[in-house]
C-alpha cells in the first residue's frame, strides 16, 4: 500500500468515526472526499489544488482529481456545521480541566478575502493549547484587513458558543478590532471573562464621577516603561458600557504601551491573559508560510475560502495533536528530534507532528489520526 493511499485511508477512517450520523450517499461521498483534500494537503504541503491532487492515490488523472476538489469547494452541502464543529466541540470537550482561553482575531487569506478566526478576510475563533491555538469556526468575507461590522464577529461568536460544553469557564481575548460593546455585553451575559485591547482615544468615565470623560491619552501624561495604570469601575465609550476595568501597561522593552478592557478584578491578571492573545499568530503562521501556504492559494470567493479552511484546519488540528503525543513519548520523540542538552525540545507541535507522520510512513507504521485528546 503507497503512503499516500495509507495517510488517506487512516484520516478517511477517523473522520467517519467522529460523524454525528452514519453517513451515506452525497454525505458519504463528500466525506471521503474531504479526507483525501487533508491528505492531499498534509502530503504536499500546499492548498494549490493541482500540487494536493498530485498526492492522491485513486488512479486517475491528475485532472479529474482536481475538478473532484473545484466541486466539492462549491458544494453548498459542505458546510462548518457537517464537517467541522463536530470536531471543534469533541476538541473542547477532551481538553484538560480549567479555564479555556478563546482569541479572535482576523488574517488575510485567498485574493482579497480576510479570515476571522473565533477569515478574502478571515475572522477566526480559537482555542489555546500548549502555546498553539487550534481553529474552533470561521467566517471568510472579501475585503481588506481591518475593521468589519460587529455583527460579523458576534455571529462567530455565537457558533463558539454552542461549542463549548456547559459550565466550563471561558476567557476570551481579542485585539482592537474586536472590543465593540455589543460584542462584549454578549461575553458578559455569557458569563465569560474577557481581555480586549482597544484604542488609545477610547473614551472611558469613572461610574463615580460622571460628567467627567478622559481616554486613555490622558494617563499616558504620567506613564513610563514599567508602569501599569488601572482604572476600576470605568464607564467604556460614549455608550456608558460598564462598569468595566481599564489598564494601560508600558512594559519595559516595548516602544508603545498597551490599552485593555477587561471585566477582570486585576490589571496584572488581565495582562496576563492578554498576552495569550499572541498564540493564534502560530496559527495563521503554521497555515500560511510555515506549514500549507494558505495565502498562496488563487481562490477569490469566500464561500469557497471558508470550505477550503475546512480541510486546511482539520489538518492542523491533526497535527498539533499528533505532535502533542510525540512530546510526550520519549522513545517516539527521540526517534524524529534529538534534545538539546537539557532536554527541551526546540521543535512546535505541529512540527513534531509532521516529522512522527513522516516516520510512520517510512517505517509502514500505523499512521495514528485524531482530533481531540481523548482519541490520542
Amino acid at each position: 500500500m503507497s503512503d499516500n493511499l495509507r495517510r488517506y485511508c487512516a484520516i478517511r477512517d477517523a473522520l467517519k468515526h467522529l460523524a454525528p450520523r452514519q453517513l451515506s450517499g452525497n454525505s458519504l461521498r463528500h466525506l471521503h472526499t474531504l479526507a483525501a483534500l487533508i491528505s492531499g494537503i498534509v502530503g504536499s504541503g500546499r492548498v494549490s489544488l493541482p500540487q494536493v491532487a498530485s498526492h492522491l492515490p485513486d488512479g486517475k488523472q491528475r485532472s479529474s482529481r482536481v475538478r473532484r476538489f473545484e466541486r466539492l469547494l462549491k458544494n453548498e452541502h459542505v458546510t462548518q456545521e457537517t464537517f467541522f464543529l463536530p470536531v471543534a466541540g469533541a476538541l473542547l470537550a477532551s481538553l484538560p480541566s480549567g479555564p479555556l482561553v478563546l482569541v479572535m482575531d482576523a488574517s488575510d487569506i485567498g485574493r482579497g478575502c480576510l479570515a476571522l478566526v473565533h477569515a478574502s478576510m478571515n475572522v477566526v475563533v480559537s482555542v489555546v493549547f500548549k502555546k498553539r491555538a487550534l481553529p474552533l469556526a470561521w467566517i471568510v468575507v472579501r475585503g481588506n484587513k481591518g475593521h468589519l461590522p460587529e455583527q460579523t464577529h458576534r455571529d462567530l461568536l455565537t457558533q463558539v458558543v454552542a461549542l463549548v460544553p456547559q459550565g466550563r469557564s471561558v476567557i476570551f481575548l481579542a485585539d482592537g478590532e474586536f472590543d465593540g460593546c455589543g460584542l462584549l455585553a454578549a461575553l458578559e451575559q455569557q458569563g465569560w471573562a474577557f481581555v480586549c485591547r482597544t484604542a488609545k482615544n477610547a473614551q472611558l468615565e469613572e461610574a463615580q464621577f460622571l460628567g467627567c470623560p478622559f481616554s486613555f491619552a490622558d494617563l499616558c501624561a504620567c506613564l513610563e516603561p514599567g508602569d501599569l495604570i488601572q482604572v476600576p469601575d470605568t464607564l467604556f465609550t460614549g455608550q456608558g458600557f460598564g462598569p468595566l476595568l481599564a489598564v494601560a501597561v508600558w512594559e519595559k522593552g516595548c516602544r508603545e504601551p498597551l490599552f485593555l478592557v477587561s471585566n477582570l478584578e486585576l490589571g496584572e491578571e488581565a495582562l496576563f491573559w492578554y498576552k495569550r492573545r499572541f498564540l493564534i499568530e502560530t496559527l495563521f503562521s503554521d497555515v500560511k508560510s510555515r506549514g500549507f501556504f494558505l495565502h498562496k492559494s488563487h481562490l477569490s470567493d469566500p464561500c469557497r475560502l471558508a470550505r477550503l479552511l475546512i480541510a486546511v484546519c482539520l489538518a492542523y488540528v491533526w497535527l498539533v495533536l499528533l505532535g502533542a503525543r510525540v512530546r510526550h513519548n520519549r522513545v517516539w520523540r527521540g526517534k524524529v528530534h534529538r534534545a538539546l542538552c537539557n532536554g527541551r525540545c526546540d521543535l512546535s507541535l505541529f512540527s513534531l507532528g509532521r516529522a512522527w507522520l513522516q516516520e510512520c510512513l517510512n517505517e509502514g507504521w500505523r499512521i495514528p489520526v485524531a482530533f481531540s485528546l481523548s482519541k490520542l
